[in-house]
């Protein structure tokens, strides 16, 4: 299907991604079409409780290592997470009341176990790297040094145990070491994962050849997700900014109307064909997509968040 694109013997340019785009396209075409090429973007569903919590506690904790060192206590971590909690997604005023509550004593108890004098080398940091294949970027939530190395921490807010797999095989956090390492000149070969409602801290230490085979698992991806993008682009056009009309289904009086996804082919229906499974539960554009309403049941916005 994609045998003349390109054409053999001429450069292709570096595909840019994230690895949060590298793994949509592995999790589902379908989704990855809608959430980075259909322009206007198709809606989305209401807002999840559990990433306002997510965002929320990551928020607060990125502003307390940018206070003054005499301000970094439990009891400003409490504050900065008052002033930041994001109240969508709840089912009502209570319920984020409740959860506003856990979520302060999640950052504050977090951060009794942090020297504040250690400033970590970046928060909330913009890491980038670059092959003959992707140019691939990322946020970091904490980059600390340990000796004479570097240490990417990520913080975990959900409700499931982490284990060390978790942090062996995560895309993400082995690019992030990478482009940390060369960015910074400074070698970072561990990652560790901060899951803040056990307070346990899930560590994996990576070797050149496990950063390697990472790398390459991402050029792998890249390829095919530049090589879709490309054959989208190539039967769509480029994107312009005339807005599709919007459907009136579902649209309640004072709601923004629904755009719907794009009107494609069937080859590209195909190229981007849907993944169903449980997670289509969880999906923000599950109402564009008839497979994934089959392949699980209706969630509440409050239903990602523990019991």
């Amino acid at each position: 299907m994609y045998d003349q694109l390109p054409l053999d013997g001429m450069p292709r340019r570096l595909y840019a991604c994230t690895p949060s785009r590298l793994n949509t396209w592995l999790d589902c075409r379908r989704r990855y079409r809608f959430t980075y090429l259909d322009r206007p973007q198709p809606s989305k569903g209401p807002a999840w409780a559990h990433n306002s919590v997510g965002a929320s506690v990551h928020n607060a904790l990125a502003a307390w290592w940018r206070e003054p060192y005499e301000r970094r206590t439990p009891l400003t971590a409490a504050v900065l997470l008052t002033n930041g909690w994001i109240t969508e997604g709840f089912r009502d005023a209570e319920q984020s009341g409740e959860w506003l509550s856990r979520a302060r004593d999640l950052v504050s108890g977090y951060v009794t176990t942090l020297d504040p004098a250690d400033d970590p080398v970046g928060v909330e940091r913009t890491v980038a790297t670059r092959t003959k294949v992707i140019a691939l970027s990322g946020r970091i939530d904490r980059l600390d040094r340990r000796g004479d190395e570097l240490v990417v921490v990520d913080y975990k807010t959900g409700r499931r145990p982490l284990t060390q797999d978790d942090a062996r095989s995560s895309l993400a956090l082995a690019t992030y070491a990478i482009a940390a390492s060369t960015m910074m000149r400074t070698p970072c070969r561990a990652v560790e994962l901060h899951h803040l409602p056990t307070g346990e801290v899930v560590e994996w230490r990576h070797t050149d050849e496990s950063l390697g085979r990472h790398l390459r698992r991402a050029e792998e991806i890249g390829v095919e997700a530049a090589t879709a993008d490309d054959r989208y682009r190539a039967v769509m056009g480029a994107p312009t900014s005339a807005k599709r009309p919007a459907s009136a289904a579902g649209r309640g009086a004072g709601e923004r109307p629904v755009v719907g996804p794009a009107r494609v082919p069937a080859e590209l229906d195909t190229v981007f064909a849907p993944s169903p499974g449980p997670l289509c539960s969880w999906c923000d554009f599950r109402r564009h997509c008839p497979e994934g309403q089959t392949a699980g049941s209706d969630r509440n916005p409050w239903d990602g968040l523990a019991d």
